[in-house]
């Protein structure tokens, strides 16, 4: 049966890579001496990617998981109130106000908290299906770097559309991973609609749009920011076959650029009623 290349999928091959099994077609093979190998797996060259590494544990997915829940149970215990100086939910909170006062890494740590165990719970389920998708397919690093890009971007996003508001939840970084897993899904010649993501993004920006608590800035600026690094990786990286350093070190100069942009966006907000 004659398939279609993972990164062109207009192109028929019978030929796979001998190391992850991925149909190839000539522009993307390269000779080796155990066989054609696929782009990522000839960059990689001792590192074989296998069936097992990718299908394994979603390792850094469980551990984000992990810490927005025990940043949930800190809040529980000990939350405080925004503006008031006191524990974890008044010290982490994203306010545009309070970043402008200095208090910079509420760009970060908003993004790690939540209102609600309902709030908390939506957004974790969404961030164990995107990477148990995700993460084993392209590894932890670059799904790290993709979820920090995605939660600054949506931070940045909250503070361009509501600076005074308080903002809290791991919605950017989600919406960030939907975006970036489209576009893996797109460059290895899949349709995200007949995946059902596709689908799924919609309805969530639908809900975005009608549910008045959700903050629209940091749905979409978690999104736009995903789909900005996603297509960096996938798109721009795979096909031109840029090393995975200069990947990675975009990658972290946008996470710097973000913050930078969303302390500078802070410093326009007005002073809130508390």
């Amino acid at each position: 049966m004659t398939t279609t290349c993972y990164r062109h999928s207009s192109r028929e091959t019978r030929v796979s890579c001998s190391s992850c099994g991925r149909p190839i077609c000539p522009d993307c093979m390269t000779s080796t001496p155990v066989g054609m190998r696929c782009p990522e797996c000839a960059r990689q060259k001792t590192k074989v990617r296998t069936a097992a590494t990718l299908t394994g544990p979603p390792q850094l997915t469980y551990v984000l998981i992990a810490i927005n829940v025990l940043a949930y149970a800190a809040t529980a215990v000990g939350g405080g109130s925004i503006g008031g100086g006191a524990g974890v939910y008044g010290n982490g909170a994203l306010n545009g106000p309070l970043v402008a006062d200095g208090e910079w890494w509420r760009i970060v740590t908003g993004g790690f908290l939540h209102a609600t165990v309902l709030h908390l719970a939506f957004n974790m389920y969404f961030l164990y299906f995107l990477g148990t998708m995700l993460e084993p397919s392209i590894g932890k690093l670059r799904f790290g770097m993709i979820y920090a890009v995605s939660l600054v971007g949506g931070s940045l996003g909250a503070l361009l559309i509501n600076p005074n508001s308080v903002t809290v939840g791991a919605s950017g970084a989600v919406f960030g991973l939907m975006g970036a897993a489209i576009l893996a899904m797109r460059a290895r010649g899949i349709n995200p609609m007949q995946s059902g993501l596709g689908v799924t993004l919609l309805l969530n920006l639908a809900l975005t749009f009608v549910i008045p608590s959700i903050s629209i800035g940091g749905h979409l600026g978690g999104l736009f920011a995903g789909g900005a690094v996603g297509y960096l990786m996938f798109e721009v990286a795979e096909r031109r076959r840029i090393p995975s350093n200069v990947v990675y070190g975009v990658s972290v100069v946008l996470v710097v650029a973000l913050m930078v942009a969303g302390v500078v966006v802070a410093q326009s907000a007005t002073p809130p009623s508390f």
